[in-house]
């Protein structure tokens, strides 16, 4: 019965969005919280269940089953069998050329055409995942903060983790609409070739604040290793972490920690709650710890679908008509991305409320916002939808996804903004966050790598 039940959501996913049901995507079914999947619900997943589960259920139960005497039913079987080999010798033949060096190269299709991989997923993700990680890998334990200034004033830093942001949807790289009119107009430096680690919330953020760049990481090994976080709280820099996702994925769990999904801290909801809610009583933090190197992560709802129409409030619906449903087959290509653009203009609101948020403090601290998306997404592109797919199949628009900078007075009297600013279309990715921050904080330690930090010369 389980099976059946799961199959349909599977075909139902697979049909609808161009999802595959790897281990990874367990762990994001295991990981999301209630009103991110109920944006997933619909009739259609209903008549899915209901044609593909319930009606074959009933059938199998009133299906009586009548064996042939055992020789019979070995021979019968033994045809079965040989037959369907005979079949599939015959057609890898007929088709050899045209797909054998295409297989070759991407052994792992094999696995994601069978539909009944997604149990072979599960007992994966179980069996990798049983055992407790008992002991966490301390790094970075020769890590100081270097000094060298005696007027220095300390660093405030805002890392704000995006979600679902694609670079090409930003006006900042040159996409078409306005979608960014506020940070045009607040200096920052955009980073338009920008890739991510991974294709979904669970994989890249881990991975963003992990030491393990793109080819060493798994998701056991960032949990079982101490993050970026970690290093920076540990000499005495105050770190916060502020969530209005589902969660900060094992990243925060050694750092304050808030919730803001909820309107019990975050004070501007309505259908959902904000973003913007998270800068609430931010002030009493920082001047709390004033004297203090401080960073502030907060992780975004930003622009995460299929309901994008909930993930800005009213006034912010510029571009139109918008799709207003979960269900996106129903609505047509141009409301889809009218929709998700509303959501990136929504960002542009709150990034510059964030900006704000710092020049206030620009005299007394070291200014610094960085902007990072998880992922991107994929809006119709070759008839897929959303984000998810494993990295080797998933589409540019699920990997490349938007990340800036913008630099307080003070701060930039450190760093070079010519030099950034001649390197932001070199290609980064996720990787490079972790020696930034290390830089940005001015951390020595032999884990850092200068050629990997975004405002350091390479030279």
């Amino acid at each position: 019965m389980l099976v059946f039940f799961i199959s349909a959501i599977v075909a139902y996913f697979s049909n609808s969005y161009g999802t595959v049901i790897d281990d990874t995507m367990i762990r994001n079914i295991l990981q999301t919280n209630f009103n991110e999947s109920i944006d997933l619900v619909n009739y259609k997943l209903l008549l899915y269940i209901f044609f593909l589960a319930v009606i074959p259920i009933y059938l199998l139960f009133k299906i009586k089953i009548e064996y042939k005497p055992l020789k019979q039913e070995i021979i019968s079987k033994t045809v079965i069998v040989f037959s369907s080999i005979f079949l599939i010798v015959l057609l890898l033949f007929a088709f050899s050329k045209h797909y054998s060096s295409f297989f070759r190269e991407h052994k792992r299709i094999r696995y994601y055409t069978n539909p009944t991989y997604w149990i072979y997923s599960t007992f994966h993700y179980i069996f990798h995942n049983s055992n407790q990680i008992k002991e966490i890998k301390k790094l970075g334990l020769d890590a100081k903060v270097v000094d060298n200034d005696p007027n220095d004033k300390g660093e405030l830093v805002v890392l704000v983790v995006g979600e679902t942001a694609r670079a090409d949807h930003f006006s900042l790289n040159g996409y078409k609409r306005e979608t960014n009119p506020l940070l045009k107009k607040d200096g920052v430096i955009s980073f338009g070739n920008l890739y991510s680690c991974g294709t979904s919330t669970a994989y890249s953020v881990p991975c963003m604040f992990s030491i393990l760049d793109k080819t060493d990481y798994s998701y056991r090994k960032a949990q079982s290793t101490q993050n970026i976080l970690d290093i920076v709280n540990r000499v005495g820099i105050k770190v916060l972490w502020r969530d209005n996702n589902s969660d900060s994925k094992g990243v925060a769990k050694r750092v304050l920690y808030q919730d803001f999904k909820t309107p019990k801290n975050n004070p501007v909801c309505d259908s959902e709650c904000r973003d913007e809610g998270m800068l609430a009583k931010l002030d009493d933090f920082v001047k709390k710890n004033i004297k203090k190197d401080i960073l502030i992560v907060l992780h975004q709802m930003g622009s995460h679908g299929p309901a994008y129409y909930k993930r800005y409030p009213k006034k912010f619906e510029k571009f139109k008509p918008v799709c207003k449903t979960n269900q996106l087959n129903e609505c047509t290509k141009e409301q889809i991305i009218n929709a998700y653009d509303n959501t990136i203009l929504y960002t542009d609101y709150f990034l510059h409320k964030v900006i704000q948020f710092l020049k206030k403090y620009d005299k007394q601290k070291e200014t610094a916002l960085i902007y990072m998306s998880d992922h991107g997404e994929s809006l119709g592109e070759n008839g897929i939808y959303l984000h998810g797919l494993p990295y080797f199949l998933a589409p540019k628009e699920q990997k490349h996804v938007a990340g800036l900078l913008w630099l307080g007075s003070e701060i930039l009297e450190d760093v070079n903004k010519t030099e950034i600013l001649q390197k932001k279309d070199e290609r980064y990715t996720h990787d490079n966050l972790f020696h930034t921050l290390l830089g940005i904080f001015e951390i020595k330690t032999s884990v850092y790598k200068k050629s990997m930090d975004i405002l350091k010369s390479r030279n």
